[in-house]
């Protein structure tokens, strides 16, 4: 039996965390900005503020509530091969390799 790539947990503080969860997950699907937002309907540019951790008023007041009431967030990247097979060891997402950065028309 083989056994494919692992998935990977790792705790959402910010936009920034979150952003940098959300590239990861992208790269690991194999996924450029522009193709990820293509299959979205939206912009590369989009997809970039998001990766970005870009400051905005939904995001500041939902990990303000989230910090006032205690609660942690928690995602998980599970790459292609996983998703077909089933193969869900927990890793941390930072272990993933980090990517360059892309800007506003990259990528």
């Amino acid at each position: 039996m083989a056994v494919g790539a692992m998935a990977y947990t790792g705790k959402v503080t910010s936009a920034e965390s979150l952003g940098r969860i959300l590239a990861q997950a992208r790269l690991l699907s194999g996924l450029s900005q522009r193709e990820l937002a293509r299959r979205l309907g939206t912009t590369q540019k989009y997809i970039w503020e998001l990766e970005a951790g870009k400051p905005s008023i939904v995001m500041d007041r939902l990990f303000a509530a989230m910090r006032a009431t205690g609660m942690e967030l928690a995602a998980t990247i599970t790459p292609p091969d996983d998703a077909a097979t089933g193969n869900h060891a927990d890793h941390r997402a930072s272990d993933v390799p980090s990517s360059d950065q892309t800007g506003p028309g990259d990528g």
